[in-house]
């Protein structure tokens, strides 16, 4: 399932979703937070460039969004379902899980929007490499 050549692999990854062989960003641990952000600007293996357009990641906001709401939601439903925790900690928990996993949600919705647009193609690294 978690395999070289499928979407769920470059979102989790993190990984080049052309090619699969190289992080997309310059350190791996998120919660390295002045390093957050910063990506290379190319793929060195399939030369894919990353931010396909000036402001490209603008629209990882909206899959932010839905991953945060996601989150928020799952937590509430843990916490007042079957902790049993009442109204206050119950959003004292959900302030808490998006506190604790925002830098993963913003590396996520990047990830999940640049697969959106750029498909996995094995030929990309064999093509590269053959030059």
């Amino acid at each position: 399932m978690l395999k070289k050549g499928s979407k769920l692999y470059s979102i989790l990854t993190g990984s080049c979703p052309r090619c699969h062989e190289e992080n997309m960003y310059v350190d791996k641990n998120p919660y390295h937070l002045s390093k957050l952000y910063q990506m290379h600007e190319t793929c060195s293996h399939c030369k894919l460039q990353y931010k396909i357009e000036p402001s490209f990641f603008y629209g990882a906001m909206y899959v932010s969004y839905g991953l945060t709401v996601a989150i928020g939601v799952a937590t509430f439903i843990v916490a007042k379902v079957f902790i049993g925790l009442d109204l206050f900690f119950s959003f004292m928990a959900i302030i808490a899980a998006l506190i604790l996993t925002t830098p993963i949600t913003f590396r996520l919705a990047r990830n999940i929007y640049i697969n959106i647009f750029v498909h996995y193609n094995p030929e990309a690294t064999k093509n590269v490499h053959n030059d």
